[in-house]
């Protein structure tokens, strides 16, 4: 899974109110033909991205190539359960990342339309945010 390798601060605050307002970058397409557009903003953990790339992987069946445009490079504490109030933050859970409206969370290329937007769809069903799939004919149009 992904995670950073090293880090400032282990802990640190998780910037919630970083969900509003659009994509300012990320929000085109870089490298592949077809893409996944986030329309929803929200955090999005490594165990998500990696269900994702799993299920394009399997589906495209070493054809074609995938880029992963996001990554989780906040770390998401959690306390133990029944633990008294006080006595500091809790130990790092998992490592996340914030995503707004208008992302591009994954691209692919070298494929049919129709298998990488299949892909693409199963991707999609692994993650929390509503997506829509762009591609780069729709975008020149």
């Amino acid at each position: 899974m992904l995670e950073p390798k090293k880090l400032k601060y282990r802990k640190q605050h998780r910037n919630r109110g970083a969900f509003r307002g659009k994509a300012n970058k990320g929000a085109e397409l870089a490298f592949g033909s077809y893409g996944l557009k986030a329309q929803g903003g929200g955090e999005l953990t490594a165990r998500q991205i990696e269900a994702a790339r799993r299920a394009m992987t399997h589906r495209v069946q070493r054809g074609g190539k995938i880029w992963i445009r996001v990554f989780p490079h906040t770390p998401v504490t959690r306390k133990a359960a029944e633990v008294p109030m006080g006595s500091g933050k809790g130990s790092v859970e998992y490592y996340a990342c914030v995503v707004k409206p208008g992302l591009i969370l994954f691209e692919i290329d070298g494929l049919p339309s129709d298998a990488a937007k299949e892909a693409l769809i199963l991707a999609s069903h692994k993650l929390p945010m509503k997506t829509k799939i762009v591609s780069r004919i729709s975008l020149a149009a």
